[in-house]
Parts: structure tokens; C-alpha cells; sequence
């Protein structure tokens, strides 16, 4: 790193300009958290900061011009540069104003926490903490520079950037600032949805999401921006294993977290943790008291999958994102039909043939949700579950489930039957597909003879 900020440092220096290394990057660097991401600071203007990484950089871009950021790449360091600036929320508005400022001590004063109003200038490495940010780094602590209340009226999504930093770095939030994060809830509605989900999902893909989950609960956030989840805390486990709902869920959080390298790519999944954390929102809606004092919550499963679809429609995720954690959140239970391995292969193809490109994560899922502390029971899920696993793999191999599709394809059929395109076509192939999911594997000729039964008796 040092080659790179010395050498733009002198780059401004020569121009006339001041420059500076600043928030994240000077955090994580005294936390030996090192990466490839560098922010600066500067006394120059948007053109002249374009002018100058122009020249230095090998790529450039200016989307952040607005706000006074310019971009570049240099090697396998991605460089931001944002002029010395002051942004304030309108109290009506979503967009912040931008002002540009003219010193670093007043552009430090403006960020978030004082963990990030630290920088160093360059060239000739002097650090600038006038808010005794390294302090609060060492106690892991997060402290506003100025007062919080003021911080959060400038900026309202920095409540929920406490949060994410309190599930990224495991660091306390001082008093003060959770004081203001409560009573200040309501103005996250100020913030647009993507933005919130942005930080939404940084925030669960942090090394202790359940830290900053809590916190947001805790403070009423939660309830503008995911109510979903402390709704659960009004809602009795009907198998009596935890306080609540709410906490069996973070629960089943952390428990799938420990079981994100058996996915492909292993490492922090957001589809897999947030189906994680909305699997039982359904129960809220479903929840029945029987007269012998307990209580069910049949359907949840369904009712879920459609409250997880809304939330994250509401939060503008992308379609493939929303239909993935909807259709974990809906197949959840399914796996508790199998009993003791009771199911027929024509039962295990049609798990797979549901979960699709889940069926990975829909193995995390259904594993992390087992809470009980009956040692015997967790043991005898966990065995039973590795045989439906041991199944699928040999009717994988064997019958090629990945792609199950008929065994007559859509030309074979209207050949067959003498017809042309149209919805017969489709009921003709859902038949086989049935029969195909039921039996497994037939030749041609069977499937063709059992297609003209078939429409024979339809006719």
C-alpha cells in the first residue's frame, strides 16, 4: 500500500493540493485487516482530482461525480477519491445535499463514527485523529465524532451503519448512540429501500450478523425495516427449546453459518442466511392455541414464503435472489415428512426435483434448523438427515436427477398423438414428467405406451 498513497500523495502535492487517507482503510490497516480498496480525501475539486488520475491511473470513472468522487484503477488497487465535502439530509428529502469543504478536520468531523474519522496524510504519513478514533478502535467501541443525534438527523442510514459495523467488527455500541438509534427509529423512513438493503446485507454477511440483528431489534429499527423479525418474538416455540421464535431464529442463523463449506463456494452466503433468518416468519400469521395449552403453527411454511417474497420485493432485491430464500423458506419443513427414512425414491426425486439450485442450501437449512437440545434427538435428525443425503447422491448417479425431464420430449409427443402445439402438449408432458418422477427411468417405448393409455382414458 505504501508505494501506491506516497506516490499519489506527491502527485497532488506537486498540483497543489492536499490529500489524505481516510475511513476504512486507515481502520482496517490498524486492525491488520488489509485490502485492495483505498478512499482518499482532498482539498481539490471534482475536475482537477479527474485531471489528475487521469494521468496516473489505468481506467477511470466519475459515476460519484455528484458527491465529488472520482474513481480509478491502478494494478490491483481500486482508488476513490471524494473532495473535502459536508452532506446533510433535508428532513423531507431521501438524497443527501452536498457542499464541498476546504479543510480535512471539518471533512472528518461529518463521517459516520470516529473508528472512521481518522486519516492519514500524504505524502509524509501523518495521522489525523481529532476524535480519538484509534482510542475507540482498541476498546472496541463506536462513538459518533460529534453527537449522534445530530449525526443520525444529517445522515438516518448511519443507524443502521452501526448496526452492520457492530456485526462486522464484534465492537460494542456506546450507550449514547444506542439511545439516539432508538429514539430516532422512524427517520430510517426517510432512507430508500436500496440503500437499506444494501446495508441490510452487509450487515448479514458479517462475521456476527446476530450482534447487529439484535441491536436493531433492540432499538426498534427492526420494526421499519425488517418487521418480520421482532414480530417473532412474540411467538412461543412450540416445542418449548428456546424463549421464542425470535431467538430459535438467530439461532438458526449462526447454525447455518457453521455449515457454509458444505456449499460450493463456501463461503458467506447471503441466500442461504437470510433464508436462514426469515424461515419462520410465517408463524406470526399461523399461529393456533389447541385446548391443551400448546401451540401450532401448520402452514408456516407456505405463508412464510410469500411474507419473505413481499419483504424482499419491498426491498428491492433482484428476482433470482427473492424466488431463492422464497423457495427455502417454503421447503424448510418438508425434510420432517421423511420420518425414518420411510420415503419412497419417487418421494426423494420430487425433493430434489423442488429445490432445484437450492437443494445445497436447502441441505444447510434443514440441518441448522435442528435446535433441540435433546442430544439423542439432534443426533438421530443428523443421522437421518445424512441418509437422505446418501439416497439422493446414488439416484443422482444413477438417473441423472439434476436434469429429471420426461423421457418423451415435446416433438415425440405430438407425433405420437397426432397433435399440434398447444395446452394438451404441456398436460401430456406434465403426465410423463409425473410418471417419470414416480417410476424413475423408462425406455422410450414404455413411455410412449403409457402416454397413449393415458390419452386414450382422457379421451
Amino acid at each position: 500500500m505504501a508505494p501506491v498513497i506516497d506516490d499519489l500523495g506527491a502527485l497532488f502535492a506537486d498540483a497543489g493540493h492536499e490529500l489524505a487517507l481516510v475511513g476504512g482503510p486507515v481502520r482496517d490497516a490498524m486492525l491488520g485487516r488489509p485490502h485492495t480498496d483505498l478512499d482518499f480525501t482532498t482539498s481539490a475539486r471534482p475536475d482537477e482530482t479527474e485531471r489528475l488520475l487521469d494521468a496516473w491511473g489505468e481506467a477511470i470513472w466519475d459515476m460519484g461525480r455528484d458527491f465529488g468522487t472520482i474513481g480509478c484503477r491502478k494494478g490491483p488497487w481500486t482508488v476513490e477519491v471524494t473532495t473535502y465535502r459536508s452532506e446533510a439530509y433535508d428532513p423531507a428529502s431521501r438524497k443527501p445535499t452536498v457542499d464541498f469543504g476546504d479543510t480535512l478536520e471539518a471533512d472528518l468531523g461529518r463521517r459516520d463514527f470516529t473508528v472512521n474519522a481518522m486519516a492519514v496524510r500524504v505524502p509524509g504519513r501523518v495521522v489525523e485523529d481529532p476524535y480519538g478514533g484509534a482510542i475507540d478502535l482498541a476498546q472496541g467501541l463506536l462513538r459518533t465524532p460529534g453527537t449522534p443525534e445530530q449525526s443520525f438527523s444529517d445522515d438516518p442510514l448511519r443507524m443502521l451503519r452501526a448496526a452492520r459495523f457492530a456485526a462486522q467488527l464484534g465492537f460494542t455500541v456506546a450507550p449514547e448512540v444506542v439511545a439516539a438509534m432508538t429514539d430516532m427509529a422512524g427517520r430510517i423512513e426517510i432512507i430508500s429501500a436500496e440503500r437499506i438493503r444494501d446495508e441490510l446485507v452487509k450487515l448479514i454477511l458479517a462475521a456476527h450478523p446476530r450482534r447487529g440483528l439484535a441491536l436493531l431489534v433492540e432499538t426498534g429499527l427492526a420494526a421499519y425495516v425488517l418487521p418480520e423479525l421482532p414480530a417473532l418474538a412474540l411467538e412461543r416455540d412450540e416445542h418449548h427449546r428456546h424463549k421464542d421464535v425470535y431467538e430459535h431464529t438467530l439461532t438458526v442463523l449462526e447454525q447455518s453459518i457453521d455449515l457454509e463449506e458444505r456449499l460450493p463456494d463456501g463461503g458467506p452466503d447471503f441466500v442461504s442466511r437470510f433464508a436462514a433468518l426469515m424461515h419462520d416468519v410465517g408463524k406470526p400469521r399461523t399461529r393456533r392455541f389447541l385446548d391443551d395449552g400448546s401451540v401450532t403453527f401448520h402452514h408456516h411454511d407456505v405463508v412464510g414464503a410469500k411474507l419473505t417474497r413481499k419483504r424482499m420485493q419491498a426491498l428491492r432485491f433482484s428476482k433470482d435472489e427473492t424466488e431463492a430464500v422464497a423457495k427455502l423458506v417454503e421447503l424448510h419443513l418438508r425434510f420432517h415428512g421423511y420420518g425414518s427414512g420411510e420415503w419412497t425414491d419417487s418421494a426423494v426425486r420430487r425433493y430434489v426435483r423442488d429445490a432445484g439450485d437450492q437443494l445445497e442450501r436447502l441441505h444447510v437449512l434443514t440441518r441448522a434448523d435442528c435446535t433441540t437440545r435433546n442430544r439423542a434427538k439432534a443426533e438421530r435428525l443428523r443421522r437421518t438427515y445424512d441418509d437422505l443425503e446418501v439416497r439422493i447422491a446414488r439416484l443422482q448417479e444413477q438417473e441423472e436427477l439434476d436434469s429429471i425431464r420426461p423421457d418423451l420430449d415435446g416433438n415425440q409427443i405430438m407425433e405420437l398423438l397426432g397433435i399440434g402445439p398447444g395446452r394438451d402438449v404441456g398436460r401430456a408432458y406434465h403426465y410423463l414428467l409425473e410418471l417419470r418422477l414416480d417410476r424413475g427411468p423408462m425406455s422410450e417405448e414404455a413411455a410412449a405406451a403409457a402416454l397413449l393409455e393415458w390419452w386414450g382414458s382422457r379421451s
